[in-house]
């Protein structure tokens, strides 16, 4: 037996954000680049595996006004549009508008009656949403985390999931960044201080173990 396996009774699978305007995008070239990532199938992959052992499974689903009212600016270098040496400037509403084509979790991997759909509205899955209290009530203490974008969604949940004191598996080729270089030093040199990181069929040998 693994000196730390992953026990399915004590665990979560996270999917963030794993919705359409990102995974299916209009964009064609977007697209393109989407299937060649292979991170579909992967998704699928360990979504059928955590079902198959009894893994609770939780969507973290963005959910913002039309009107943007629940959004409030912030002052920054880049935000979601800048270059490297632009001047500082106003960060941009987030793309996602609740209850849209476009914010629906992809189908590939949609939520079954008895999942858990978290909407949030801010990066963290757990600020400000029920997901602290789903996790404790189920007697949770493992999340296992896919999707993207890493150095926003995921690595938001992931700091307050390591200060409420829950484990966390980062699934390496579950998870998606457009630039990266920047998963790279998540995946090796932020993640490893306070969670573990593996790849998708590692973490399904340890399920079944």
């Amino acid at each position: 037996m693994a000196d730390f396996p992953i026990i399915p009774s004590k665990t979560a699978m996270l999917f963030f954000d794993c919705l359409n305007i990102y995974l299916h995008p209009d964009d064609p070239e977007k697209q393109a680049a989407v299937d060649a990532s292979g991170i579909i199938p992967t998704l699928q992959k360990i979504n059928a595996a955590c079902r198959e052992a009894g893994i609770s499974v939780f969507y973290a689903q963005a959910d913002h006004r039309p009107d943007h009212k629940d959004f409030a600016p912030h002052i920054a270098d880049l935000g979601y549009t800048g270059s490297p040496g632009d001047p500082p400037r106003k960060t941009t509403p987030p793309p996602v508008v609740g209850d849209s084509t476009g914010s629906q979790v992809i189908p590939e991997i949609a939520p079954q009656p008895g999942d858990y759909v978290i909407k949030k509205h801010r990066w963290s899955t757990f600020f400000q949403t029920h997901f602290e209290l789903s996790l404790r009530t189920a007697g949770i203490d493992t999340i296992l985390l896919a999707g993207g974008a890493i150095e926003v969604g995921i690595a938001s949940t992931a700091y307050a999931g390591r200060d409420m004191d829950f484990n966390q598996i980062v699934l390496r080729d579950a998870c998606s960044s457009m630039r990266q270089e920047v998963k790279d030093i998540f995946m090796t040199r932020v993640f490893p201080i306070y969670a573990r990181v593996m790849d998708v069929d590692d973490a399904i040998a340890l399920i079944n173990a």
